[in-house]
């Protein structure tokens, strides 16, 4: 078994979540637990907090029956004013927002706040640790547990819009394991046999989603511009546009009714191929 210098503060497996709160700390006390367990340490230059499979030579213990998961994960360590993650596994270690933390790639740096790393173990599974840094006051987010719900927040469609995108994006309304928007011509097609009266055409279909994807790059949107992703875009605009508009609920599975004909008694059509 590793010797660890002053061992970290232990927490035990019915410590909860860190999502849940912590208790009051130093700023920049650093907090990291598993299923089984965690640990609690303060913010001093040079310390590290070890997370693996292997329970002896790890403080937190992560996928302890899951041989795709490394002995020796990765490790937490104190630099100057910040927490940082390395991994020294064999696996990426996903991170907030789809980073994928590489092994023996630079170190990331933690936010202070709440921090959800995942391991990707057998047969799809994933295992989670959950890493929490105090701020400055050191002190925990207050629980909420009577507040109003804050709604997400959604974006303004006008009918033409809302029926244009739930076209292109009908494949991730019906929750396709891998799916792709329409092509522009694809979506023109389906709507002229919906509405053949509105006149619609590729570019058309173009132009108007375009409109939308820039009304929402001004609100502060990311990924929805040529600059931002760089070439080759290929379906990388919409594809992020889209998947703004399902986290936001501003699209939701029951629009896809809009693609039904009006004489229709229910049922969406499959997706033009």
């Amino acid at each position: 078994m590793t010797a660890f210098p002053a061992p970290p503060e232990e927490l035990g497996p019915d410590h909860g979540s860190l999502a849940h709160g912590v208790p009051p700390s130093p700023p920049g006390t650093i907090f990291a637990l598993a299923v089984t367990g965690g640990v609690r340490m303060p913010p001093r230059d040079g310390r590290q907090v070890l997370f693996g499979r292997n329970r002896d030579d790890v403080h937190v213990c992560v996928g302890e029956d899951d041989r795709k998961v490394s002995r020796q994960q990765g490790f937490l360590v104190r630099r100057g004013d910040s927490w940082w993650i390395h991994n020294t596994g064999k696996l990426p270690i996903r991170l907030p927002g789809s980073r994928l933390l590489f092994p023996e790639e630079e170190p990331v740096p933690l936010a202070e706040g709440y921090t959800a790393a995942f391991v990707r173990g057998s047969a799809g599974r994933e295992h989670l640790l959950e890493v929490y840094v105090a701020g400055a006051d050191g002190r925990r987010p207050d629980s909420r547990p009577q507040d109003v719900t804050e709604p997400p927040r959604m974006w303004r469609l006008t009918p033409d819009e809302r029926l244009v995108l739930v076209s292109l994006a009908q494949r991730y309304l019906l929750q396709d394991q891998y799916p792709q928007p329409l092509a522009w011509r694809q979506v023109a097609e389906q709507l002229s046999e919906l509405k053949p009266e509105a006149r619609w055409s590729g570019k058309r279909v173009e132009h108007l989603v375009g409109a939308v994807r820039a009304r929402l790059a001004r609100a502060g949107v990311a990924g929805l511009t040529r600059e931002e992703v760089g070439e080759p875009v290929g379906n990388a605009l919409n594809d992020n546009l889209i998947k703004e508009l399902l986290l936001s609920t501003s699209l939701v599975p029951p629009d896809l009714a809009l693609l039904e004909p009006e004489d229709d008694p229910g049922g969406v059509p499959a997706p033009p191929g």
